[in-house]
């Protein structure tokens, strides 16, 4: 056995215990496929998360790097600390939540909200850490955070739609939205491209939705002069002047009026993580004898470190992506397969000239699918327990309609508990749920800058 042989073994050998791939009844090489199938399913975060952040003035060329970089370090963290299949990236609820209710919707300066995504990304790290994690879950309103995942899918539709013109605002007396026209190119792409979306995702087509993105995107760069080949391969560079790099200002993130929006985000990120973490687990067979995720604990402190991560280098926040199904339904069993995915990403730097090359008509179908996937929290409330399940609805609702998370988490809870009161269900009430929703009721009847 010649010595490059032995020094392969050796690879091998150190790769097969670190990860614990044969323990896990799995190989290297599936561990790799699983790895290219997830990142596959993911990438195009990496074209939708800076459009929509740019939507709201956040320099594009900066978050494209900072998008690359937040999935990267989250999918290594998560490999090799947490050793299991899971990727994290920019979060698109939470980009949505920071883009279009934070910046567009309150007018937070940017260096505010960066500040703002770094403290949620402690205090889930704490939470995370100490345990706090399973009284919340045990303790705040499940309908509302399944609402509040419900609304944001609606929110998400309403921003894609409303950015190709397929909505838009009504200019004559009536209700404040109607259809666009229907006819025009951008409208058609987006429609064709959602459809084609949903059929290639049915048959499980490895990489689907990038696959339909780029078709459109070349279409686009033959019939619309609006569209221009810039390249394919160029070195990450950011002028200092539009560099969002440690541009959090947390002076004015300590606030009393930044809370209920801290508050939110901290809530929609524990509640996601959760579930996502689990529901990825399961499918892969990552749960112990008690039903527990397999370093679960581990899996929530890089999904929240990543977040910190996030705030500081200019970017929103970072989450595990349910996407990562599609690995460990590929056999990825191990931390080897988000690796290979952090890997992948942070490969992708090197590739920004291709992701200016995708127009608004290719990525809006992206939203739109997304924003349909999250609406499947319908299925999640339990309407055994009408006042939660409404309540969760009502915040859904209220998220749309006043184009404002927080705002839909405020009526939700206030809701709750009105209901729970009237309904006599006091046992139902938690002195967690009053205060909350005392403190979001006053900071809006005082009107501290959240409407």
């Amino acid at each position: 056995m010649s010595s490059q042989q032995e020094k392969s073994i050796t690879i091998k050998t150190k790769l097969d215990d670190f990860f614990a791939i044969s323990a896990r009844n799995s190989t290297i090489k599936t561990e790799i496929l699983a790895g290219f199938t997830t990142f596959l399913a993911m990438v195009y975060s990496i074209i939708v998360v800076p459009q929509m952040l740019s939507d709201a003035g956040f320099p594009r060329e900066s978050v494209f790097i900072a998008t690359c970089l937040v999935a990267g370090f989250g999918s290594l963290l998560m490999g090799i600390y947490a050793k299991l299949p899971m990727a994290i990236g920019c979060a698109i609820s939470l980009t949505a939540f920071t883009a279009y209710s934070m910046v567009a919707g309150q007018n937070i300066p940017i260096p505010t909200v960066l500040a703002a995504i770094v403290i949620m990304g402690v205090i889930f790290t704490l939470i995370s850490v100490t345990g706090i994690r399973s009284w919340i879950l045990a303790n705040l309103p499940i309908g509302i955070a399944h609402g509040t995942g419900i609304g944001i899918g609606l929110f998400l539709f309403l921003i894609a739609t409303n950015t190709v013109g397929i909505i838009i605002k009504n200019p004559n007396a009536g209700l404040p939205v109607v259809l666009g026209d229907f006819t025009d190119f951008k409208t058609v792409m987006t429609l064709l491209g959602l459809a084609a979306m949903i059929g290639v995702e049915r048959l499980r087509v490895p990489g689907g939705i990038l696959l339909v993105m780029i078709i459109i995107s070349v279409i686009g760069l033959i019939l619309d002069p609006n569209v221009s080949y810039l390249g394919i391969i160029s070195l990450p560079q950011i002028n200092s002047d539009a560099s969002l790099f440690f541009a959090a200002d947390f002076k004015s993130a300590f606030t009393l009026a930044l809370m209920p929006t801290i508050l939110a985000l901290v809530m929609t990120a524990v509640f996601d993580a959760t579930g996502t973490i689990r529901a990825v687990a399961g499918q892969a067979n990552l749960l112990d004898k008690n039903g527990q995720i397999i370093n679960g604990g581990k899996a929530l402190s890089a999904d929240s470190v990543s977040s910190i991560f996030a705030g500081f280098i200019g970017i929103s926040p970072a989450a595990v992506y349910i996407e990562s199904a599609s690995g460990t339904a590929a056999g990825g069993k191990t931390g080897l397969t988000a690796v290979v995915v952090g890997l992948l990403f942070l490969l992708m730097l090197l590739f920004s000239p291709l992701a200016a090359l995708v127009p608004s008509y290719a990525t809006a179908p992206a939203l739109m699918y997304v924003g349909l996937l999250m609406l499947s929290n319908v299925t999640k409330l339990n309407f055994d327990d009408p006042v939660d399940a409404m309540s969760g609805l009502i915040c859904a609702v209220f998220i749309v309609l006043t184009s404002n998370i927080v705002t839909g988490i405020m009526i939700g809870f206030g809701c709750l508990v009105v209901g729970r009161v009237v309904a006599k269900e006091f046992n139902k009430l938690n002195v967690g749920t009053v205060l909350i929703t005392i403190a979001l009721i006053t900071f809006y009847a005082f009107d501290l800058n959240l409407k």
